[in-house]
């Protein structure tokens, strides 16, 4: 599986993170299993281990994300990591600094690892072609290809409420055309083995042929969601409003908001996921976003043990039997 594959080092284990395609089942069930030993380190009194004491790791964002930012900052921390953020479009490229020169910059700072968040696809790859080989890179999203980083803590908080995978029917709602979480999660949900993938939304926002990545696709939101135990909602930006992709805010929740009578179409113990930020009354309402069924907030607190997960296994921090070095 090494071959090309530059997320890899020789020997197979993460060098960097920058897409679920390309990856296989056991690397995102060893990144689920690592996670699980991190879940609880936000609840201990002094809510840090020293797992990559002396690393410096630098959160290089090309355009803002306030939850994504922040939770690698707090995974970093609670690793015990120097962090350093950095944005980027206000700092070295407004003063005409060219991207290549910024990040031999941070070299020289003695960086170990680039966080990246980037408004164009491929970004992070691109920067990991650019840098010294002891550095290691994270995509923390990139256009409109993937953010591997909130896939991995969906199929994490999945795995808490439903366990086996194979037996799940997925349904991915929204604006999946402009989404980097929806091809992320598709691939690391096929990759998992789950039953069923289904993507609903208008015409207008489903990407031509997407049936080849192994979904179904519906454009009817209660046929949709029939028997289906797991729903993610995408943010819709208001932005494709002006584009003349869609109607009226109001006549797109009408068709695909997600609203408590629209849920019961879904198996009694379905769980509402999110990415957030929430448009409440656009993608969803506040009752279902708020209600038994949404695991949102949960999603938050399991993307620190995920990226702290992450962060360890990019570093060569874990051990061969499974268990967190400290």
């Amino acid at each position: 599986m090494t071959g090309n594959n530059i997320q890899l080092d020789k020997t197979g284990n993460l060098k960097h993170f920058l897409s679920i395609e390309g990856l296989n089942k056991p690397l995102l069930q060893t990144i689920l299993d690592y996670a699980e030993s991190f879940a609880t380190v936000g609840e201990r009194p002094i809510k840090k281990i020293p797992l990559l004491r002396g690393k410096t790791i630098a959160n290089l964002f090309f355009e803002p994300s306030t939850r994504t930012r922040t939770t690698f900052e707090l995974a970093a921390k609670r690793l015990s990591a120097d962090i350093l953020n950095l944005n980027i479009s206000t700092m070295a490229t407004s003063k005409g600094e060219i991207l290549s020169d910024t990040l031999h910059t941070l070299e020289a700072m003695h960086c170990d690892m680039f966080v990246v968040r980037h408004a164009n696809s491929g970004a992070a790859h691109y920067i990991t072609s650019q840098v010294a080989s002891h550095i290691s890179v994270i995509n923390a999203g990139d256009g409109r290809h993937e953010h591997p980083t909130q896939a991995m803590l969906d199929m994490f908080t999945i795995r808490q409420h439903k366990k086996d995978f194979t037996k799940l029917s997925v349904a991915i709602v929204g604006d999946v055309l402009h989404s980097r979480v929806a091809r992320s999660d598709i691939h690391a949900l096929n990759m998992l083995g789950v039953n069923e993938v289904r993507i609903i939304g208008p015409h207008t926002l489903i990407p031509k042929d997407i049936e080849k990545l192994g979904v179904h696709v519906y454009h009817d939101m209660d046929k949709g969601l029939e028997n289906i135990d797991v729903v993610i909602m995408l943010r819709l930006q208001r932005e494709r409003m002006k584009g003349a992709l869609l109607p009226t805010e109001n006549e797109y929740f009408q068709r695909y908001g997600l609203t408590s009578k629209r849920l019961k179409n879904a198996k009694p113990n379905v769980i509402v996921m999110h990415p957030g930020p929430i448009n409440r009354g656009v993608e969803i309402d506040s009752n279902v976003a708020d209600g038994e069924h949404s695991v949102i907030l949960q999603q938050v607190s399991h993307g620190i043990a995920i990226r702290m997960a992450i962060m360890s296994m990019v570093m060569g921090r874990t051990s061969e039997d499974g268990e967190v070095k400290s």
